[in-house]
């Protein structure tokens, strides 16, 4: 069972590199976050004929999160329970993939930093702090279920040190401010395995590098995109990989898939 989270940055902006990804790696399951599209705006046809059932949740330019697997989807829930948001963050559904019953979650947490010409401005901080606040409540009921529960996208978080090219330039960044971190951690210790730390715990494991300055080239990235596994799912994985190939293709997101295996 092969499983991708990607945050593709505008998924009709880069349909050719999803199709010839997906054609090449064939996951089972990929999570898809910043799709910038709704509905009817969906590549639902280029995405199908590979052979995926796609669910998705968008918003005009913004946002927006999906889920494609190889079998049905079913069960279906769109943004947090108990969370009233307008903008499109959160899918959640149930699959079975080789007989083994998954319950998945697109994730695409808010970055939380403020707009360029308002520094002092702190509401898209405390959003994404209580948006965190309802994810740890979802998490928790999903645990309680005893389900095995892959959660998985872009959670805009730079957990430690090892996870960012320069920790001292992103001290004060809202990616990396101890209140985030906290919640994140708070997340694993509910029971939650991050899923390529816990094999590769020296590895850099960078999902995203900047557009600008040769950032990719240099290597100047930052770990932001997360598996985040109950006990049963931890238990049956077997590797966990960026894979860059996305990344090097011609007009890529600025996000590489990250790609969890299971047997």
């Amino acid at each position: 069972m092969k499983i991708a989270t990607f945050n593709i940055n505008s998924i009709n902006a880069r349909v050719p590199i999803l199709t010839k990804w997906l054609g090449q790696s064939q996951p089972d399951v990929v999570l898809l976050q910043e799709i910038k599209c709704e509905f009817n705006a969906f590549p639902f046809f280029e995405i199908s004929s590979l052979g995926y059932d796609v669910r998705m949740l968008g918003q005009k330019s913004y946002n927006g999160v999906a889920i494609l697997s190889k079998s049905k989807i079913k069960n279906v829930v769109e943004n947090l329970p108990q969370f009233p948001d307008t903008q499109a963050r959160y899918l959640q559904a149930d699959v079975t993939v080789d007989g083994k019953d998954v319950t998945v979650a697109s994730i695409y947490l808010p970055n939380g930093n403020p707009p360029l010409n308002a520094p002092d401005d702190t509401q898209k901080f405390l959003y994404k702090l209580q948006w965190m606040d309802a994810l740890y409540q979802q998490a928790q009921a999903l645990l309680q279920s005893g389900k095995r529960i892959v959660l998985g996208g872009d959670f805009n978080t730079i957990l430690t040190d090892n996870d960012v090219y320069d920790p001292e330039e992103f001290r004060n960044n809202a990616l990396f401010r101890p209140e985030v971190r906290c919640r994140f951690e708070a997340l694993k210790f509910l029971g939650y395995t991050d899923a390529f730390r816990a094999l590769y715990p020296l590895k850099n494991g960078y999902s995203f590098w900047d557009y600008t300055s040769a950032a990719l080239q240099l290597d100047k990235g930052m770990r932001i995109d997360y598996f985040l596994l109950s006990p049963l799912a931890a238990d049956e994985l077997t590797d966990c990989f960026v894979d860059k190939e996305p990344r090097k293709m011609d007009k890529p997101s600025d996000h590489t898939p990250l790609v969890a295996q299971f047997k």
